[in-house]
């Protein structure tokens, strides 16, 4: 198990496999800050670690994958404090998974609600368990969805679908979330792990590098950080290049000198 500074979040690494757990069933995997930020710490371990070629996220229990932002951290936070560390620190977070460079696999084992449904749509791809339930309930308690609910979701699947779960309220099915495109697959209770761990092992045979490179354009091609994946793409090419060795020699010979 590898560190990440909090006992409710979890990092395990299985040869090229990264599995990323939510470790607080008790209270649905709700997320305090201090999780927040292990998930963050997670995501820059998996994206060093040139090892790693695919990366799992899912939670302990049957009920809940996640059920967002704990209401017992984050109401007692000032306006601006809620805003300006609260909502930043999740967006950091998350666009830190959504944007590794290894395939990120949601196994869903129970409901993503709120800021869960968002940590889920930071996913690659989704694999609910049949009693997994989708839904963004903040306006219902007066706020908005702060962690991409309306912008990252929006682009990954659409705005009506996020106007019906926002607005409207909308509690959506493991089923009707397949229709939809929220999920790519719908298990068995109890076997979404295990799911994921096949689609995981699938990606591993294939090509890292190209699968990464293949990654970061479909990223770009969403908005998702685009000009850093086209400069990381640009860098990879130039350093591969016979000019950059020339250069490098140049250079070499010159200090010397």
């Amino acid at each position: 198990m590898v560190e990440t500074g909090h006992a409710h979040v979890l990092l395990n690494k299985d040869g090229p496999l990264a599995i990323v757990t939510l470790a607080r069933p008790e209270k649905l995997n709700a997320l305090d800050k201090a999780m927040v930020l292990a998930l963050e710490a997670a995501a820059f371990h998996i994206d060093a670690d040139s090892n790693i070629k695919v990366a799992i996220i899912t939670g302990q229990g049957e009920k809940a994958f996640c059920a967002g932002g704990d209401i017992a951290a984050w109401s007692v936070e000032a306006p601006e404090d809620f805003g300006l560390q609260w909502v930043r620190i999740g967006h950091r977070a998350f666009d830190a998974l959504s944007r590794l460079r290894v395939p990120l696999i949601a196994a869903l084992n129970g409901s993503a609600i709120g800021g869960g449904f968002e940590l889920a749509t930071c996913a690659d791809f989704r694999i609910a368990e049949e009693q997994a339930k989708f839904s963004l309930p903040e306006t219902g308690l007066g706020i908005i969805p702060g962690w991409s609910g309306t912008q990252r979701a929006v682009k990954r699947f659409g705005a009506q679908v996020i106007r019906r779960m926002s607005l409207a309220g909308e509690i959506i099915s493991a089923e009707q979330g397949q229709r939809y495109g929220l999920c790519d697959l719908v298990v068995p209770k109890g076997e979404g792990l295990a799911a994921a761990r096949e689609m995981a092992n699938k990606i591993i045979l294939r090509s890292a590098f190209a699968t990464t490179a293949a990654k970061l354009m479909i990223n770009a091609a969403e908005g998702e950080d685009a000009p850093r994946a086209l400069e990381a793409l640009g860098g990879i090419a130039a350093a591969h290049s016979a000019e950059l060795k020339v250069g490098l020699a140049t250079f070499s010979t010159k200090k010397k000198n």
